[in-house]
């Protein structure tokens, strides 16, 4: 399994302190929905403090959380692949700090900083790829426990 890693600890110090040169402090108070499945997809988040619940609707009238996320997480990853649009939902699970980043500005970092671009690149990669195996562990679970219970 691919191990859990945060964006800002895994960039070299020096990258790290150039990505937060446009980095902005924010908060969201708890229960507080931050984006919405569809919307468009211009910033990102690295949680500072607090937890945050991504979600996704299953009908009109229910939500199911998909991952939760706390300090040091990145949140939103969306800002960097075509067509820019949430993939989930998130809400502020209690209140939540962040560090907040604008997607084009940091777009516009990576191509002036070529080094910084494929650092970032790799490391929401890699974010994702744990996040994957993560959710697919859970899924393989909850299919284990329905068969272990037999039909319905």
């Amino acid at each position: 399994m691919t191990k859990a890693i945060k964006l800002l600890t895994a960039l070299p110090q020096a990258q790290r302190e150039r990505l937060m040169e446009v980095a902005q402090e924010v908060s969201f108070p708890e229960d507080s929905r931050i984006f919405e499945a569809g919307g468009t997809a211009d910033r990102f988040w690295v949680i500072r403090s607090g937890a945050v619940h991504l979600d996704t609707e299953v009908t009109s009238r229910q939500r199911v959380t998909v991952a939760m996320l706390g300090a040091g997480d990145l949140l939103g990853w969306s800002w960097l692949f075509p067509p820019y649009e949430w993939d989930f939902g998130a809400v502020a699970f209690t209140d939540v700090r962040a560090y907040q980043f604008d997607g084009p500005s940091v777009l516009g970092l990576c191509v002036e900083d070529p080094l910084l671009g494929l650092s970032v690149v790799r490391t929401v990669a890699e974010i994702l790829a744990h996040r994957l195996e993560t959710t697919r562990g859970k899924l393989m679970e909850q299919y284990t426990i329905r068969r272990q219970a037999g039909p319905l």
